[in-house]
């Protein structure tokens, strides 16, 4: 009777033990596959006026990946970038404006863009503006494996190629914003900085713009030392806005300075 016991207490023990091997495998497991797997949709939080917000992620996880949602600077600089996905008819203007006040911007474009307006495109690169790389057909990229990311990104390329006979810049900024930490080291591996922001408002929305007035309420408290600052050239407000919004950052003594000049 004491060996079949024993035999059972043994028999338990064992099963208690298989049962913890494989529920340590099965978390080392989900560990695995889920590292750099978590999707992360950028976002900042504003808590003061004038003051640099808290991203979704830090600035310091961000920076080991070669990617920035602001300089870090105490210096009141800032860096102006535009989305633009495809043409809505006030990329132009915008172009004027920043050519007459002398400020330098990014224009990070996709594919199509490239696709449907090459003589916009020309004239940015004419003037001296950086375009960025926004992806060829502007996917969630977040879950790519590295040829369809590459693919994405190299497509770009080859029609920037195309289209201005020079070499892309290596800026990237992922599609609406969304980025794991798997796309991240995609993007830096292929060369590379992936561009965030610190400073935006709704202005994409093409059947819902904001009045002048508000688009500049909204965005002036968002300026501080070292903002990137995404705004959209299919916005008709921005187009409208620009031009003050330029004069009153230079008021409050901001300088605008190229991606290039990125600390």
């Amino acid at each position: 009777m004491k060996k079949y016991y024993k035999k059972i207490y043994i028999a338990v023990v064992i099963l208690i033990g298989l049962s913890i091997c494989f529920q340590l495998f099965c978390i080392a497991k989900n560990a695995v596959t889920s590292v750099g797997g978590k999707v992360v949709n950028w976002g900042v939080f504003y808590t003061e006026k004038e003051k640099k917000p808290r991203g979704n992620s830090s600035e310091e996880y961000l920076k080991q990946f070669n990617t920035y949602f602001v300089a870090s600077t105490n210096e009141k600089v800032l860096y102006l970038t535009f989305d633009s996905g495809y043409e809505n008819g006030y990329t132009t203007k915008i172009l004027d404006i920043l050519k007459e006040k002398n400020v330098p911007a990014t224009f990070f474009l996709t594919g199509y863009y490239l696709k449907t307006n090459p003589d916009i495109v020309k004239r940015m690169v004419a003037d001296g503006f950086i375009v960025g790389n926004h992806s060829m057909t502007h996917p969630d990229m977040s879950g790519m494996d590295m040829k369809n990311f590459s693919n994405e990104i190299q497509g770009f390329e080859t029609k920037y190629k195309e289209v201005t006979g020079s070499e892309p810049p290596k800026y990237y900024r992922p599609p609406c914003g969304i980025f794991s930490e798997n796309s991240l080291q995609h993007a830096k591996s292929l060369g590379y900085k992936t561009i965030l922001w610190s400073s935006a408002y709704l202005d994409w929305d093409n059947n819902n713009q904001p009045s002048v007035q508000s688009a500049l309420d909204t965005m002036m408290p968002r300026v501080h030392p070292g903002a990137i600052i995404l705004l959209h050239s299919t916005s008709k407000t921005n187009s409208e806005m620009l031009a003050q919004f330029i004069k009153q950052c230079q008021d409050k003594g901001y300088t605008f300075k190229s991606l290039n000049e990125l600390p």
